[in-house]
């Protein structure tokens, strides 16, 4: 995501490296290149030269603080004008209804029906909501399969009727359905062409019509760059969407549409969504995006994900654990099993500053930890808790039943009583508890 753009950015910023103070001459080549790469990331021309001729503006004639380098302070300016140009702050959903009625829009292909799916189990596990899915696709019948098959993942109620072919009276007797269930949300997936046509709108604008929507939520696959900000556009005039879900931002995209397409509509980015699985979808943070663009990580995003997954009970046994060196291959399979949920693994680790450079070109599959779970599913209940006590011959058994070889358990063996000892010296320098308790936060 974003990779050749912050590449870019980098290189620009690396113009202004060991000078004492931004001046006109220095400033004019950096947002120059700026600019370019702008551009280069599908951003229309009019609104790179808006945006660098503001940064230009804020950055001429600063005095650097001391300590700052000219490039660390163009790089904060770039940083908050890049999270103004996507909306500053981020959008939430408006849920004060009764039921909310959410309308679902966009073209074949978007990713509408699966992002259906992730906005009720986003809704049901983090709202606390009760949400109908509603299949309101009479075009494509798999439409209505896909969505049947997402709510059965999520244990989410879909409302079809297959042989019904008005999509509007579909919409009606769903709501109706809602109210009688208790359905406190009702997410109504429309249908999708492969390009902007009247036929469609009409539809979509009578279902809106009709069931008077609390939210109209514009769902862009933001790999087709300003393809997706001309349909928004469109869809914007007819429909008035109170805001846009990105789709696909795991994909090979150079955000050009993220970066434009609040400008461009004047309605919030609300949601972004990578990949297959229905827990991949995050509000959007203007400014945590801006952060990641710019290579500076995404920390608070990585803690919301781990609090997420980790509860407090846990987290005071296993402190406890740790206190006692009693951390064992049970501990850490578990911790596996928590991290595995938090999501695409290369994703997280790109959360953390520096990282995201440093493994751009290298392949993390999200099957990475399948070797280490096998050697420790292999291991006996006993030998599970108690490390120590595995020895050369529990070595190679442990080894053939989980298909390696013994030199990747006994590597695997080494790192973990590495980690042990590290935690061992953690434990001993909080002895007096400080150490531990920061730990533990």
């Amino acid at each position: 995501m974003f990779e050749s753009l912050s590449e870019r950015l980098e290189s620009a910023f690396k113009q202004l490296k060991g000078e004492g103070r931004i001046s006109e001459i220095n400033v004019a080549s950096t947002v120059k290149e700026i600019r370019r790469a702008l551009v280069d990331a599908d951003v229309n021309y009019k609104i790179a030269k808006e945006f660098t001729d503001k940064v230009k503006e804020k950055a001429q004639g600063e005095k650097v603080l001391t300590a700052i380098s000219p490039g660390q302070l163009m790089v904060k300016i770039v940083k908050d004008e890049l999270a103004a140009l996507m909306g500053g702050e981020a959008a939430e959903l408006e849920l004060k209804a009764t039921p909310t009625i959410i309308l679902i829009a966009g073209l074949q292909g978007s990713g509408k029906t699966t992002f259906s799916g992730k906005l009720a189990n986003y809704l049901k596990t983090k709202k606390g909501k009760k949400p109908l899915l509603v299949a309101a696709d009479i075009y494509r019948p798999a439409a209505i399969d896909q969505l049947k098959v997402l709510g059965s993942q999520i244990d989410v109620p879909v409302y079809s009727e297959p042989e019904n072919k008005n999509a509007v009276q579909i919409a009606e007797n769903a709501i109706r359905e809602a109210k009688q269930q208790g359905n406190n949300v009702i997410i109504i997936d429309t249908a999708g062409r492969l390009a902007v046509d009247e036929a469609m709108m009409t539809e979509v604008a009578n279902i809106r019509q009709a069931v008077k929507p609390n939210e109209i939520l514009f769902v862009v696959d933001s790999m087709t760059g300003q393809d997706a900000v001309n349909t928004a556009k469109a869809f914007n005039d007819r429909l008035d969407f109170s805001g846009v879900v990105l789709t696909k931002l795991d994909g090979d995209t150079r955000g050009g549409a993220a970066l434009t397409i609040k400008y461009t509509v004047e309605k919030p980015i609300k949601f972004v969504s990578m990949g297959e699985k229905l827990d991949t979808l995050d509000v959007f943070y203007p400014e945590r995006m801006a952060q990641r663009i710019l290579g500076m990580g995404d920390i608070t995003t990585l803690v919301e994900r781990a609090q997420a997954q980790f509860n407090e009970e846990q987290a005071k046994k296993l402190e406890k654990k740790i206190r006692q060196n009693q951390f064992d291959f049970e501990d850490f399979r578990e911790q596996l099993q928590q991290i595995k949920k938090m999501g695409n693994l290369k994703d997280l680790m790109g959360m953390i500053p520096g990282v995201g450079k440093a493994i751009k070109d290298i392949d993390i599959s999200d099957d990475a930890f399948k070797g280490i779970e096998a050697m420790i599913g292999s291991m006996t209940p006993y030998e599970r808790n108690n490390p120590d006590v595995i020895d050369g011959s529990r070595r190679k058994r442990i080894a053939k039943g989980a298909g390696k070889e013994i030199q990747d358990v006994n590597q695997f063996m080494k790192q973990f009583d590495q980690m042990r000892q590290m935690m061992k010296m953690m434990n001993k320098m909080g002895a007096g508890g400080k150490g531990l308790k920061a730990l533990g936060r």
